[in-house]
Parts: C-alpha cells; sequence; structure tokens
C-alpha cells in the first residue's frame, strides 16, 4: 500500500512541520504543492519536526496540475469543510495508492478543484462552534483512519526503543 498526504498551498509551517513527523510515523509520502508560506528550511519547520525531517519522504510541485500529471494512479479524497460524507464512510481497504489531499489552512481547496470530485469530498463532523480543525490533526485523523482500515499495515504496536516489558519492568 502507498499512501500519501497532499498539502495544497500550506502556509503555516508549524502545521507542516508536525505533518511531516506524522507522515514519518506512518510510512506515508507527504507531496507539496506550491506556493508554500515558507520555506522548507525554516526552523519552525525544523522544530516541530524534531529530528524527524530528513527522514520524511516529501516532493514539491510548482501547482495543482504538476501534481495531477506526476500521480495519475491512485484514489484521491479530498477534506473539506464542504464535504458531505465523513472520513469514516469510505472503504480505504481495498485502495493501494491512496491520495489524501488538504487545503491551505486560510481557505481550503478551491471549488475549481473540487468540483470533479464532489464524490470523493470529505469532512470531519464537528460541531457548528468551529469553522475547520488544525491542519495538521485533520491530516492525523485522515491518516489514520486509512491505516485503522488496513490493519495499521507496517506499523509497530509496541514500542520499539525500551522494549515491549518496559512498563512491567519498572
Amino acid at each position: 500500500m502507498s499512501l500519501n498526504v497532499v498539502l495544497y498551498e500550506p502556509e503555516i509551517p508549524a502545521n507542516t512541520g508536525n505533518i511531516m513527523r506524522t507522515c514519518v510515523a506512518t510510512n506515508t509520502t507527504l507531496h507539496l504543492i506550491k506556493p508554500l508560506g515558507f520555506s522548507l528550511e525554516d526552523k519552525y519547520i525544523k522544530r516541530c519536526g524534531v529530528n524527524y525531517i530528513d527522514k520524511c519522504k516529501y516532493f514539491v510541485y510548482e501547482n495543482i496540475d504538476e501534481f495531477f500529471e506526476k500521480n495519475k494512479d491512485g484514489s484521491y479524497y479530498f477534506f473539506t469543510r464542504y464535504g458531505h460524507k465523513p472520513h469514516t464512510s469510505f472503504d480505504y481497504s481495498k485502495d493501494e495508492n491512496i491520495y489524501l489531499i488538504f487545503g491551505k489552512e486560510s481557505t481550503g481547496i478551491p471549488p475549481s478543484i473540487l468540483k470533479p470530485h464532489l464524490d470523493k469530498c470529505i469532512r470531519i463532523p464537528m460541531t457548528d462552534d468551529v469553522r475547520a480543525l488544525n491542519l495538521s490533526n485533520t491530516v492525523c485523523v485522515g491518516v489514520y483512519e486509512v491505516l485503522r482500515q488496513k490493519n495499521y499495515e507496517g506499523l509497530l504496536f509496541d514500542e520499539p526503543h525500551k522494549g515491549k516489558d518496559y512498563i512491567e519492568k519498572n
């Protein structure tokens, strides 16, 4: 399985740093679509990504057209506050190449991109007191739902550094 997170014109370096860390933790490839609201050398990205950014597999594209041109094979899912289906309503278990697409923090994904994909527009359910969740939180919700449906394929169920029996021994 190939799981991919696509950030359309991300603006906040701390969010992208957190997302990079999530991608490393979940064997997920990150795709960044320009313009970016920061430099990838930005100290805020490094602080949020801690020591994991060098392990993050990511690609940068000049625009959304270049992204679609280079990534033709796979299933696209668009996270938007205008979606009508919850993230749990899709069966990701049969998809081999999945792209979870998220918009920029201020305005999301433009309607012109969403319209051809209305059947794959996702909204994470929430109250009417909040316009949208934080981008890095939304990415995490989406990624882990896909992984849950695939029984966390390729991920560890036990802590690898201090050992499986760490709590019992201390």
